[in-house]
């Protein structure tokens, strides 16, 4: 811890100081009354040596401090160097809690109160720095250093010893970067009384927060004051405390949380009172720049631009205008300078009655310098008058030098008068602007500089012809405003569930920036005069484009331009050529606006006339006969287009529509369907908010946070659940409540991001929520594919799964457009089936994407869980047949061996049916195999025997082929022998059964037993 304290001590010192005060009081009572008894009871005799007695010269009165009962005395206290005899004795002294009125201190000689002279003031029983030269006494700096992640690092001591608070004369600037550093002061109280200041707070890049100690390091309760609310740009806002009596040590901190390498615009304090400190003895002198005429003032006034005053003046001087000039609050008058091109600015004249206009020039008021001085600039003459330039549309020219609105019905494009709308069409409301003659009613311009009041008064932008810009303003460092209100918008359809986001408007323009230095282009908007926010912010110079943003609730919003040049403060003009040009502005759907063209309505042909009635919520006018049509299911009517069928816009996959057909939405249920399967799946689990925090990651300066994101992922009608707060500015559930139709410092949406700053990381008595973003505002659909419409997963993200079963894609869109995200932001949510989670599961972020982006606009997020596997089907399990006991056989039903879903179909019970016993069986079984081989042995003899008997035959039969041609053989035999059977008769009797053949063979086998034999034919022999 770095402490640097002005007039040589810090917050222990000041209130060691005030114990050691009180010591040395009660010291010179002690002595006081001492010295008088003395004085009283000893005669001395008078020599060159003694001391004279005392004058009123020589010696000062002070009080004692309190005692219990609220009493002090007043002592005389000698005079350093002095040494004198007879002081006063101590008289009792007035209340502890007494205190003169503003513009009166307290005389102590005669404890009266008197009125400050003229030159002088006071606040009575107060104090009040409002000079900012240098950093009074009794403040102090404290830089808080950082412990790195692995201990505390020299290095980060060394990063923050030059943050510091810087004296900017009336006022007094924070540190820029990511240091915490506190300005600090100690005050003694002797009755209660309130502190107040007033600051700027325009970045929410720095925390910037209030809070107060006891002399016991305890901060007080005022937890709901510490947070301070975050300003517009220029902005000087008032903060009051009361404080109680005692010791109050008062802190001014700043953090700065930079996650890039942007220079946060600092917080400004000034104008510091505390009231309820002790009496005030003497009257403060006016400050130089100022005065006080009159006595008893509690003030000091400004001096007025031209005059200047020194310190304690009663009045200002007059500069020499002939030659000098200054500020209003100057303390001296400078020498005007030769005038330059710089000193002048240019403006179109309003059209006249011949419908011309010029370009004049004019000096930058109030006008500084000299153009009677040999090479000063002198004014350009005029041009010639040239033609003006078209009315913007929705307006027209009647004749006179100024264009006019259009009444209500009718249109124009600003060339020709206005016409009324064709039946069945009605006006399109709203306002282009695109021509600059004339700063139009609804906008204003201004200049304004915290340091000085010299721009006061002063154009910001001046008009153009065909565009307007920045103004020359009167130092670098000014900003220069345009103003923008619109009182209202009529939305072309509410849905009437009451689910925000649905666009009932939007602004858009088209700028560009030439810079040479750091020039800073700010878009603001401002809601219901209650809270402005940045939009967006472009640095340096930017080429010509378009930008837009999408208003979702209805309420008087103001938009606002500031542009400044530099932020650096310089004696000289350095970048008076840095502008800012806006081509073109055109805001829809306004209550109040004007119309360039006509758009088809839908008419009631119940009442004459067939006015135009707007059609429900998701109703879209059909063709030709001008009807409102409800849009088919699952389809949503386009925001941008009312008319045909082909204005309601079918859902994405895996999404329905609401029931006002004004946006589609998820209700958690999909179905994948492939070649030979279907995949039924449930993410009614998922349908509460679930919050992931990703960290920790740490800022150049060692200060750690955490990325913290809210994920609604289906369900609820299509709600949006999550929800971002920033807690920096203490915002409530209740507040929320009841901002209805205003802005406030949270989002509500299907993903958020917020950045959190753990309680630890800063000495913070609670983390920290701020920077909160919306990543999803719009449900694209659901898909197993890795890309849907333009949004598109990166390769090898995320491990690859280990089961078969498809990942699951939700798709989301934000239509937020940023400079560094110019298409919005996408979100993709990949659910994962893994049985081995639990039900709620677990969401991770890429490890090659830490922050969940890769680029800043696209954030991808795995979410695993065993609800993510698909329902089960009774493909997902099969039966086993158990064994068949006393005629009763089980059947089981297990899951398949890999199972990858979950509830869907439940696993059914194992059931009985009646069965056959195996005894029985086995034995029928074993008989038939029995018969079955006799018979085939059987069936084997019998056809070998008679293939052996067919060989027999043939041999004879080869034997008598040798007989002469047609001549039959010659029997050898008459008749058949004893003996031998007649084969004939055995093959070709009547069948036998089978029986009988069996039991033939057996005999055969025993009695034909006989040698072949190759018989001579007796023809032969006779030849």
């Amino acid at each position: 811890m770095l402490i640097r304290t002005a007039g040589g001590g810090g917050v222990a010192m000041v209130v060691l100081s005030t114990f050691l005060h009180s010591v040395r009081l009660w010291s010179l009572l002690l002595c006081t009354v001492n010295a008088a008894d003395i004085l009283m009871n000893t005669t001395t005799v008078a020599g060159p040596s003694s001391p004279s007695f005392c004058k009123e010269a020589d010696y000062h009165f002070e009080y004692t401090e309190c005692d219990s009962t609220g009493s002090r005395w007043r002592v005389a206290v000698p005079n350093s160097n002095r040494i004198c005899k007879g002081l006063p004795p101590p008289v009792r002294g007035k209340e502890c809690t007494f205190s003169c009125a503003a513009g009166e201190y307290l005389d102590i000689m005669n404890q009266v109160c008197s009125k400050c002279n003229a030159g002088t003031y006071s606040l009575g029983s107060g104090i009040r720095f409002d000079e900012w030269d240098n950093i009074p006494s009794g403040f102090s700096v404290v830089a808080t250093f950082l412990d790195s992640p692995t201990g505390a690092s020299s290095s980060n001591e060394g990063s923050c010893i030059n943050s510091t608070w810087i004296p900017r004369g009336n006022f007094i600037e924070s540190n820029r970067d990511d240091c915490t550093v506190s300005l600090v002061y100690a005050v003694h109280l002797k009755k209660s009384g309130p502190v107040s200041f007033e600051y700027q707070y325009p970045d929410k890049n720095i925390y910037f927060e209030f809070f107060i100690q006891n002399d016991q390091c305890q901060e007080m309760e005022s937890l709901n004051q510490k947070w301070m609310q975050v300003t517009d740009h220029g902005e000087w806002r008032m903060h009051t405390v009361t404080l109680k009596s005692g010791t109050n040590i008062l802190y001014w901190r700043t953090t700065g949380i930079l996650l890039g390498s942007k220079v946060a615009t600092p917080v400004l304090l000034k104008n510091i009172t505390i009231e309820g400190v002790a009496y005030t003895s003497e009257c403060s002198p006016c400050k130089p720049g100022t005065f006080s005429k009159n006595p008893g003032s509690s003030s000091c006034d400004l001096c007025p631009a031209n005059t200047y005053s020194r310190k304690g003046a009663k009045e200002c001087m007059p500069c020499n205008v002939q030659t000098q000039y200054s500020d209003a609050g100057s303390n001296i008058c400078k020498e005007r300078p030769a005038c330059t091109s710089a000193d002048i600015f240019q403006l179109h004249t309003p059209c006249d009655e011949e419908g011309k206009t010029q370009i004049t020039y004019k000096w930058i008021e109030p006008k500084i310098c000299r153009d009677d001085i040999k090479g000063s600039f002198q004014l350009p003459l005029s041009n010639e008058k040239k033609p003006c330039p078209p009315c913007n549309p929705g307006f027209y020219n009647d004749g006179s030098p100024t264009c006019s609105p259009c009444k209500p019905g009718t249109y124009s494009n600003g060339t020709h008068e206005c016409k009324p709308c064709p039946a069945g069409t009605e006006p399109a409301l709203g306002f282009e602007y695109k021509w600059w003659n004339i700063l139009p009613s609804n906008m204003k311009t201004s200049c304004f500089n915290v340091g000085n009041t010299k721009c006061n008064g002063m154009n910001g932008w001046e008009v153009a012809g065909d565009h307007i810009q920045s103004a020359a303003g009167s130092t670098d460092n000014d900003y220069l405003i345009l103003n923008l209100h619109i009182s209202g918008f009529r939305p072309p359809a509410v849905s009437a569930n009451g689910v925000s986001g649905n666009e009932i408007g939007r602004i858009s323009f088209i700028f560009e920036t030439i810079c040479s230095a750091d020039c800073e282009l700010y878009f603001m908007l401002d809601t219901n005069k209650k809270n402005t926010v940045v939009v967006e912010s472009w640095e340096g110079t930017k080429s010509k484009r378009m930008f837009t943003h999408v208003i979702t609730k209805n309420s008087s919003v103001s938009f606002t331009w500031a542009f400044q040049r530099t932020s650096q403060t310089f004696t000289t003009r350095r970048f008076i050529n840095d502008i800012v040009k806006i081509d073109y502005i055109s805001i829809t759907n306004v209550v109040d606006g004007v119309a360039s063209y006509c758009e088809n309505c839908a008419i009631n042909v119940d009442q004459s006339g067939s006015s135009c009635v707007p059609c429900p919520a998701g109703h879209y006018i059909e063709k030709g006969s001008n009807q409102c049509k409800e849009c088919p299911p699952n389809t949503f009517l386009s925001p941008h287009q009312v008319f045909g069928k082909e204005a309601c816009i079918p859902c994405g996959p895996g999404s329905k529509s609401s029931k006002d057909r004004s946006f589609c939405f998820s209700d958690c249920a999909f179905t994948y369907r492939s070649k030979n399967q279907t995949l039924i799946y449930d993410f009614r689990r998922f349908s509460t908010v679930y919050s992931l925090i990703n960290g920790p990651s740490f800022t150049t300066k060692g200060t750690k946070y955490f990325h913290n994101f809210n994920i609604s992922l289906c369900g609820n009608e299509g709600k949006k659940m999550a929800v971002c707060v920033d807690n920096v500015t203490d915002l409530t559930t209740k507040a929320m409540e009841g901002e209805s139709g205003g802005y406030a410092d949270f989002v509500e949406t299907y993903v958020c991001q917020s950045t959190i700053i753990p309680s630890d990381g800063r000495g913070f008595k609670t983390a920290l929520s701020s920077q909160s973003v919306s990543l999803a505002d719009t449900f694209i659909g659901v898909s197993v594919e890795s890309h849907l419409k333009d949004v598109e997963i990166l390769t090898n993200l995320f491990p690859q799964s280990s089961v078969k079963v498809p990942d699951v894609n939700f798709f989301y869109k934000s239509s937020v457009n940023t400079s560094s995200c110019p298409y919005g932001r996408a979100t993709v949510i990949s659910l994962r089936c893994k049985t081995d989670e639990n039900a709620q599961g677990k969401v991770s972020v890429s490890s090659k994407c830490p922050g969940g982006t890769c680029d800043g606009c696209t954030f991808y997020f795995l979410w695993e869980s065993a609800d993510a596997c698909p329902l089960c089907t009774s493909d997902d399990y099969h039966e086993i047949e158990g064994a068949c006991r006393g005629g009763i056989q089980e059947i089981l039903y297990v899951w398949n061996e890999t199972k990858h879903c979950t509830k869907g179909v439940a696993l059914p019970e194992k059931r009985q049916i009646v069965c056959e016993s195996i005894d029985f069986w086995l034995k029928a079984g074993a008989g038939v195999g029995a018969f079955t081989a006799v018979l085939l042995i059987a069936l084997t003899c019998y056809f070998w025997k008679k293939n052996k008997k067919l060989e027999y035959k043939y041999s004879k039969l080869v034997m008598t082929a040798g007989t002469k041609d047609c001549e039959l053989p010659v029997a050898d035999s008459c008749a058949i022998m004893e003996g031998e059977d007649n084969e004939e008769d055995v093959v070709y009797s009547n069948k036998p059964s089978l029986l009988k053949k069996l039991k033939s063979l057996a005999t055969k086998e025993k009695e034909d037993i006989f040698e072949s034999v190759q018989l001579k034919s007796s023809r032969s022999q006779n030849i």
